[in-house]
């Protein structure tokens, strides 16, 4: 089966949800997954600028998580599971970015003082991304004011941006070059 790239569904300013529900794609749940859809393509650029084997395989299976946590936001149901077991997103996967988190903050010097984002080009990129993580964690948070998110969605973006700030250093690290205090 050949999927056309185009519809022309969209055109009036609608988007179908899974489900098959149809909303304005200015509403809260379009514009927080299309938060998490950017993250996830700012993380495939961060991936083209890492020689670090090691990160770029844990990047590649958070951009996974990101997909089926795009999927919860876009409104997969619980029953629709068994169906999209890709889709399902578990606690599990918090505690899994916090381990990663104590692993890469074991060889880095305590942080005593903020630093400047930048750094090689994997590490500015990184800390873009982390930028991009904290607006779609408030585009979330703001979903979830309004309708139901499940709290490992918002407690697994919050832990992501720490564990894309501390990576970005780790990468800095690695490439030799210095972090820059404010």
């Amino acid at each position: 089966m050949v999927v056309k790239i185009y519809t022309r569904a969209g055109d009036a300013g609608e988007t179908g949800l899974i489900g098959g529900r149809r909303v304005r794609k200015s509403v809260p749940r379009v514009a927080a997954y299309g938060e998490v859809d950017e993250l996830n393509a700012s993380l495939g650029a961060v991936r083209a600028a890492l020689v670090d084997q090691e990160i770029g395989t844990l990047l590649g299976e958070i951009q996974r998580d990101l997909l089926a946590l795009g999927a919860q936001i876009a409104g997969v149901r619980p029953e629709a599971m068994e169906q999209t077991p890709k889709a399902v997103f578990a606690e599990a996967k918090v505690s899994a970015l916090e381990r990663a988190i104590d692993r890469a903050e074991e060889g880095l010097a305590p942080l005593r003082q903020f630093i400047l984002p930048g750094g090689c080009e994997a590490a500015a990129r990184l800390h873009l991304a982390r930028t991009v993580c904290r607006r779609a964690e408030r585009r979330a948070v703001a979903l979830a004011e309004q309708e139901e998110v499940a709290p490992a969605i918002l407690a697994y973006l919050n832990r992501l941006s720490d564990l894309l700030f501390i990576l970005a250093r780790l990468v800095n690290q690695r490439a030799g070059v210095a972090e820059i205090p404010w």
